[in-house]
């Protein structure tokens, strides 16, 4: 409780100090009146609280956690066959369910330094929420092939069960792609995911990832 109460009282002093007047603190400041359209220290901080609340938008979420087995298919070609691979992911929540963690580890056949494709290990993590006060669900991704933060936002369709998100990739310098990721919930036991890339102004399929829930 004593964490907790420390918690708000620093925020209510950031929240305070835009109101401040001087090059120090008064010592018992008083917040000033709110200007049109601008809400007081008070109604700031009750918005706040309200927006930290957690809704039917992340206990929707809760249908994905669990343990799965996954397997992966890449286009490298859109025109050729893709490339298969296996891995295992686990998806839990966190912050009281404000947001999930989801690990994947698996391998993947990728060209080495010579040039010849060979197994090499993956492993990724993202964490997912729904944001109150964008009123969209957001998502961050990295793994060990990058060194990038993929942020995403995104929507869900109930009469498909699909969430889908938005990013936008700069996997090389200057090189910016547009992305469209599909999450399809089939049942509680399955669901798969769908990766679409913008290739000269056509948006084309590169993954697609098919889960089962672990027994």
């Amino acid at each position: 409780m004593k964490t907790l109460q420390k918690a708000l009282a620093l925020c209510a002093v950031v929240l305070t100090a835009g109101w401040l007047v001087g090059p120090t603190f008064a010592a018992e400041p008083t917040a000033a009146p709110a200007t049109a359209g601008q809400p007081n220290e008070q109604e700031m901080m009750a918005k706040m609280m309200e927006l930290g609340k957690l809704t039917d938008k992340h206990k929707a979420l809760a249908e994905l956690a669990g343990d799965w087995d996954y397997t992966v298919k890449m286009w490298m070609d859109p025109s050729a066959e893709p490339m298969t691979s296996k891995g295992t992911a686990t998806r839990k929540p966190v912050m009281d369910g404000r947001y999930y963690e989801f690990k994947a580890n698996g391998q993947m056949e990728m060209p080495g330094a010579d040039g010849k494709m060979e197994k090499m290990d993956f492993h990724g993590l993202a964490l997912e929420g729904y944001d109150n006060a964008k009123q969209k669900y957001v998502s961050t991704w990295v793994d060990n092939m990058g060194t990038g933060i993929m942020y995403s936002e995104g929507t869900y369709d109930p009469a498909s069960k699909s969430y889908v998100y938005h990013a936008e990739l700069e996997m090389l310098p200057g090189m910016k792609t547009k992305v469209r990721e599909v999450v399809k919930v089939v049942d509680k036991d399955h669901h798969t995911f769908e990766w679409y890339e913008d290739r000269g102004g056509k948006e084309t399929k590169t993954m697609e990832i098919s889960y089962t829930r672990k027994k």
